[in-house]
């Protein structure tokens, strides 16, 4: 795989990159989906494109269950380094559909239909996305690392202990420490979900369910 230019990548919130597919040959625009530092790295390193499913919040080969892989012939960064361009060799059809591209709905310009995205707490994301990378390489001198290293019970602790000073300093009226205390209470919970093997998406599915 070759690349030019500069090589810096802007990442948005959650810690990741737009990132567009598009056929060496036909030049036709086969998908788009999203990137991570650790993703990139695999796709480099196998040839193959390996993305970050925001959904399932994991890294995503493409081709793995599909069959269809796409092999990296190129790649560059857009000029101002929010966006990728890979240029692949499909094995088959890139769109989950069984369609060539995932890119063949017309757009209506007279009335165009909308969907709102569901509105996560993008630092939320980008701090799991971190809490799940430690998990995976379990850093020397890392707290996140101690933490997995401990067990679920030590966990499990640490969010009551963290729930309880966030309680007392809301009774206490400390609203200088509260936010930091419930910051606290935040982390160690994304933790807990991490180590339980769920996700964010788990919590706000059941919080969606509630509003029902």
């Amino acid at each position: 795989m070759s690349t030019t230019g500069d090589s810096q990548v802007k990442l948005d919130a959650q810690g990741l990159v737009m990132a567009i597919c598009q056929d060496s040959d036909s030049g036709k625009v086969l998908m788009v989906a999203y990137m991570s530092p650790e993703s990139i790295q695999r796709t480099i390193d196998t040839g193959e494109m390996v993305f970050y499913s925001r959904s399932r919040q994991e890294l995503w080969h493409k081709g793995n269950t599909s069959g269809s892989f796409l092999h990296v012939q190129s790649a560059q960064i857009d000029c101002d380094g929010d966006a990728l361009l890979f240029q692949v060799k499909a094995d088959g059809p890139a769109c989950h559909t069984g369609a060539e591209t995932c890119f063949f709905t017309p757009l209506d310009t007279a009335v165009p239909g909308y969907v709102r995205a569901d509105s996560k707490a993008g630092i939320l994301d980008e701090l799991f996305l971190t809490i799940k990378q430690r998990q995976q390489d379990m850093p020397e001198g890392s707290y996140t690392t101690t933490l997995f290293e401990s067990g679920t019970a030590r966990i499990a602790q640490k969010v009551g202990e963290e729930g309880l000073e966030s309680a007392l300093a809301a009774a206490t009226n400390d609203t200088e420490h509260l936010p930091g205390e419930i910051a606290d209470l935040m982390y160690h919970t994304l933790v807990l979900i991490a180590d339980a093997g769920l996700t964010p998406n788990d919590v706000w599915t059941e919080l969606r369910n509630r509003q029902k």
